[in-house]
């Protein structure tokens, strides 16, 4: 197998891949805010939550839901402010990977990566975080 990336080069695409793998699983799990409401413990990221109140219209009461699950819809989202955290994170997670996946095909393909792709990719990297 050859490869188009010095030792340097290798050492930063197994850090990179492991950095957006590490980014994508915080993105994905719904432990950004932990808290307690009605006495129980909730928590919530971007787009998932855990322990989530809702309007029992038979009983007429509020109930915890005890399970982890998504917001029915993007518009679901409790505020503007998380849905832009949602796409930004998104995007980020999505250029991370994309670098990191192209940066492991370099250390199998020779010539896949020169020293303008690694500056831009990078670059691409510091948008990304």
């Amino acid at each position: 197998m050859a490869s188009s990336l010095t030792c340097a080069g290798v050492v930063w695409a197994v850090l990179s891949f492991l950095c957006a793998a590490a980014s994508c699983v915080g993105f994905f799990m719904p432990y950004w805010l932990l808290g307690s409401q009605l006495e129980k413990s909730v928590s919530f990221g971007t787009f998932r939550r855990c322990s989530y109140p809702v309007r029992d219209e038979s009983r007429q009461m509020t109930v915890m839901v005890e399970q982890c699950g998504r917001y029915a819809s993007f518009q679901a989202i409790p505020s503007a402010e998380w849905r832009i955290c949602t796409v930004v994170t998104g995007l980020g997670c999505g250029l991370l990977l994309l670098v990191a996946l192209t940066a492991l095909m370099g250390c199998c393909v020779s010539e896949l990566i020169s020293r303008t792709v690694g500056r831009v990719a990078g670059g691409i990297q510091f948008l990304g975080g």
